[in-house]
């Protein structure tokens, strides 16, 4: 049965993207930080079409977090640009270029319609404005027997938790403080979730926390 899995680094104040979000700076103040774990592994240099790079204790991890999925899900913020609104002339495609690294349908988070945009390597951006859980089903439908990744931002992903809509959570938690930002887990004390702690890994920069997530009975 297809899961609903989210993957995301998150500093050790609890924010999955710093202050002063720009076009040139999507992550915010401090944000890239947040992913000097990922990107001098083999692995991931590896999926990006480069050479080289480490093997540690990430590698694993960012393999498995890889595998088994056949759509993904994004709230606005994340595809862009900063601050949204309307799509203006519709030329805005992502942050990721013309081949995006996604290779399989995604469905957008928005309130403002736009037909599907169709990039290189088989990605497709879907955009639904009628809700989480409307999103939620569409991608289920596109990945068949496979897994939904729910890639973020940090508000979105916030939604599908307090849902209870979320089976499987993976924080990358990496020793900084970025003190503002966009947060992951605030509004969630009266969620109806209970969360099993499925395995903790340590590795260079990063400690990696996975859970497994289910209704409260």
């Amino acid at each position: 049965m297809s899961k609903l899995r989210c993957d995301i680094s998150i500093s050790l104040d609890g924010y999955v993207a710093g202050p002063n979000q720009t076009e040139e700076n999507p992550l915010g103040e401090g944000g890239e930080r947040l992913h000097d774990w990922v990107v001098p592994l083999a692995a991931w240099r590896r999926s990006h079409g480069e050479q080289g790079g480490e093997e540690n204790e990430s590698t694993a991890v960012f393999e498995e977090a890889r595998e088994n999925i056949g759509a993904g899900v994004m709230g606005r913020n994340m595809f862009g640009p900063i601050g949204g609104g309307d799509w203006g002339d519709e030329q805005w495609t992502g942050w990721w270029g013309d081949n995006p690294p996604y290779h399989y349908p995604v469905f957008v988070i928005t309130h403002y319609p736009r037909d599907p945009v169709v990039m290189e390597g088989g990605t497709t951006f879907h955009f639904v404005t009628d809700g989480i859980e409307s999103a939620l089903e569409q991608a289920k439908r596109a990945a068949g027997n496979k897994d939904v990744m729910l890639w973020g931002g940090g508000d979105v992903a916030q939604q599908y938790l307090a849902a209870g809509l979320l089976d499987e959570l993976e924080l990358h938690v990496v020793p900084i403080f970025l003190g503002a930002g966009s947060r992951l887990l605030d509004n969630l004390a009266d969620a109806n979730v209970r969360l099993e702690q499925l395995r903790a890994i340590e590795a260079p920069g990063v400690t990696h926390l996975k859970y497994r997530i289910s209704p409260q009975g």
